[in-house]
C-alpha cells in the first residue's frame, strides 16, 4: 500500500491501521485525494444555549471554507461551554472544573484521531483558556477565532451591557428602579448573540489570545454580526494550513515573552481577576515557569490605559472602534517584547508597524496620561492570605483601596445572597464568604451577583467583600478573592469570627485579621467545616484539585 504524502499521513501505524482510518473517514464523506491533504481539526463550542456561542454555528462554516481552499480538510468536533451566567448557585461548581475538562475532551480527540492543524473556535470565561491549555499540551499547528461581542441596549440615551443587568438586581432591591423597568432590563439588556459586551473573564481572554499572537487582531473587539468576522474566518482557515505544512506549533507562540506581553496588556487593559488563574493553568501546559508572585511582579510593569464595562461607560465595541488590541499594544510597546512572532504572520512589532489609522485616546490612554499606575491587579497577602488573595484594583473606588472593618461571616454564596436579599448591611463592614474556594464549593464559585448586589445597592464605598471564591471577570468594587489557603484547607479565613476587624490595604498589598498567631491557632482546633457536598465529577475534583494559587487546576496539575 502506497503510504499518503500529506495530511494524516502516521508512519508510526501500520498500513492495515491506516487503511482502517482511510475507510472510516471515507464513511464520513471524505475522499481518498482529501486525506492526502493536511487534515484540520475545528474545535467548535457551539451551542444554542450560550449567546457566545451560538454564532460558532455559521462562523464555522466560513473556517471551513477557507482550510479547502487553500488545500487542506478541515473536520469538526465539539467540546462543553457552560455560561457561567446561567450557571448561578450550585450549577457555578461546573464552571470552573469546565477549563480543564474541555482541555482534557480536546486532547482525547486531537490525540486519537491524530489532526494535523487545529482553529479553536470559542468564546466565554472557562471555553477560551480551556482551549488554550488543549493548545499548549498538544503544540500542534493553531489558531483561534471568537465571535465577536454582543450588540450592546440602548435606552433613554443610556448604553447598557450584561453587568448592568446583574447590577439592576441590587438596584430593584433597594428600590432605585421599577419591577416594570428591571423587567424590561431582563428582557433587552443581552441584545444579541456573541460575548458579553464588557472586559470580563470572556473578552479578557479572547484579547489576551490576540495579544501573545495566537488570534488575528481585531476579533474579540468587533460585533459579532459583520462581514469583516467572515471574512476573518476564512483567512485563518487559510493561514492554518500554511502554519501545519510549515510544521509552526502552538508553542512558538506560547513562550515566556509572549506570556509575559499577554499579561502585561490584560494588566493594563482592565482585565478580569480570573486571568490570573487561567493565566498560571495555561503557563503549566506550555511548560513555562510562572507563579502568583511572578505573575504579579510581571503584571505591576505597566500602568493602566484602558478601562471598559463596568470599570468604564465603554464596552468592547468602543475599544474596537478606538483601535482594539492592536492600538493598547501599540500604545504598551516600550514594555513589551515586540520581536515575538504572531501567528497570522510576521512579528507583533511588523503588525504594530503596520497601524496607521489614529488611537481614540479617550479610550486608550497615552502613556503619559495613565488611568493607574502599577497594573490593574493587586495580589494581597498577610494573615488571612498566607499563599495570596487577588483583587481587581482599577474597578475599586480609591477611597476604598484602604479599608478596615467588622467581619460578618458567611460559610456560603447563599447565606450572603440571603442577607443582601432580606436584612440590611452595614455601612463598614467586611462580609466574608468562605467554604467557596476549589475543594470548598466544591468548584470555586464566583460571587458574582453579590458583588453586583453590592453596586446596585450603592454599598461600593462603604462595604468590602472577601472571599476564597472567586468574583466575575465583570465584577467591581472592594471584591478581594482567590484567599489561599482556603477555609477547606484550614486556612486562616476559616478562623474569622463575626465582629473580628479586618484590614485591607490595596497599595501596601495587605490581607489582614488583627488577631495574633495565638489566637488564630487557637480557633484554628475549632473549625467545623460546613455540609457542602461533592456529587459526581466534583468528588474527584475535590481530591485532586489544587489551591487557586496554583492555578485551581485538577486534570492538568502537578505531577
Amino acid at each position: 500500500m502506497q503510504k499518503r504524502t500529506g495530511g494524516v499521513f502516521m508512519s508510526h501505524i501500520d498500513p492495515n491501521a491506516e487503511a482502517y482510518y482511510v475507510g472510516l473517514m471515507n464513511a464520513c464523506g471524505y475522499r481518498d485525494k482529501d486525506l492526502k491533504k493536511p487534515v484540520i481539526g475545528i474545535v467548535n463550542s457551539w451551542n444554542d444555549v450560550n449567546p457566545g456561542h451560538k454564532a460558532l454555528k455559521e462562523l464555522v462554516q466560513y473556517v471551513k471554507e477557507g482550510v479547502w481552499a487553500a488545500g487542506g480538510a478541515p473536520a469538526e468536533f465539539n467540546v462543553p461551554a457552560p455560561c457561567d451566567g446561567m450557571a448561578q448557585l450550585r450549577g457555578m461548581q461546573y464552571v470552573l472544573p469546565s477549563r480543564d475538562l474541555i482541555a482534557a475532551s480536546i486532547e482525547s480527540m486531537v490525540r486519537a484521531h491524530n489532526f494535523d492543524g487545529l482553529v479553536f473556535l470559542c468564546a466565554c470565561d472557562k471555553i477560551v483558556p480551556g482551549m488554550l491549555m488543549a493548545a499548549a499540551s498538544l503544540n500542534r499547528p493553531s489558531l483561534f477565532l471568537t465571535p465577536g461581542s454582543m450588540l450592546p441596549y440602548e435606552e433613554g440615551g443610556v448604553v447598557y451591557t450584561t453587568p448592568d443587568l446583574k447590577e439592576s438586581i441590587g438596584a430593584w432591591k433597594a428600590g432605585k428602579i421599577s419591577e416594570e423597568t428591571f423587567d424590561r432590563y431582563r428582557q433587552n439588556m443581552c441584545a444579541s448573540c456573541g460575548t458579553c459586551s464588557m472586559y470580563g473573564t470572556a473578552n479578557t481572554m479572547a484579547v489576551f489570545a490576540e495579544a501573545i499572537g495566537l488570534a488575528p487582531f481585531g476579533s474579540a473587539t468587533m460585533p459579532f454580526c459583520v462581514s469583516a468576522k467572515y471574512k476573518q474566518a476564512r483567512d485563518v482557515g487559510e493561514r492554518i494550513v500554511e502554519l501545519t505544512r510549515q510544521k509552526v506549533n502552538a508553542r512558538t507562540f506560547l513562550t515566556k515573552a509572549s506570556l509575559e506581553n499577554g499579561i502585561m496588556h490584560a494588566s493594563a487593559t482592565g482585565g478580569s481577576s480570573n486571568f490570573a488563574l487561567h493565566i498560571q493553568a495555561i503557563a503549566r501546559c506550555a511548560d513555562v515557569p510562572l507563579d502568583l508572585k511572578e505573575f504579579d511582579t510581571i503584571q505591576e510593569q505597566v500602568p493602566v490605559i484602558a478601562k471598559f464595562k463596568p470599570s468604564s461607560k465603554y464596552n468592547l465595541i468602543d475599544y474596537g472602534k478606538a483601535g482594539g488590541a492592536l492600538a493598547s499594544l501599540k500604545t504598551l510597546a516600550p514594555f513589551l517584547h515586540t520581536d515575538v512572532p504572531v501567528a497570522m504572520g510576521g512579528t507583533l512589532q511588523e503588525w504594530l508597524d503596520s497601524l496607521k489609522r489614529p488611537i481614540d485616546r479617550d479610550i486608550i490612554h497615552d502613556l503619559d496620561h495613565p488611568l493607574h499606575e502599577n497594573g490593574c491587579y493587586s495580589i494581597l497577602y498577610g494573615n488571612l492570605a498566607p499563599q495570596g488573595a487577588v483583587v481587581k484594583k482599577s474597578g475599586v473606588d480609591p477611597a476604598m483601596f484602604v479599608h478596615r472593618g467588622p467581619a460578618v461571616v458567611f460559610n456560603s454564596e447563599e447565606e450572603v445572597m440571603d442577607c443582601l436579599l432580606h436584612s440590611s448591611v452595614k455601612p463598614g463592614s467586611v462580609l466574608v464568604i468562605r467554604y467557596e474556594g476549589p475543594k470548598g464549593g466544591p468548584g470555586m464559585r464566583e460571587m458574582s451577583i453579590p458583588a453586583a448586589m453590592l453596586i446596585g445597592m450603592g454599598l461600593q464605598k462603604s462595604v468590602a467583600m472577601i472571599t476564597d471564591g472567586r468574583f466575575s471577570g465583570a465584577s467591581r468594587g472592594p471584591c478581594v478573592g482567590h484567599i489561599a489557603p482556603e477555609a477547606w484547607d484550614e486556612g486562616p479565613i476559616a478562623c474569622v469570627k463575626n465582629g473580628d476587624i479586618i484590614h485591607i490595604d490595596l497599595n501596601q498589598h495587605i490581607l489582614e485579621v488583627e488577631l495574633s498567631e495565638e489566637v488564630l491557632a487557637e480557633r484554628k482546633k475549632e473549625i467545623k467545616k460546613p455540609e457542602h457536598p461533592a456529587h459526581g465529577m466534583m468528588r474527584q475534583y475535590r481530591k485532586i484539585v489544587q489551591g487557586s494559587e496554583k492555578g485551581a487546576m485538577w486534570l492538568y496539575g502537578e505531577e
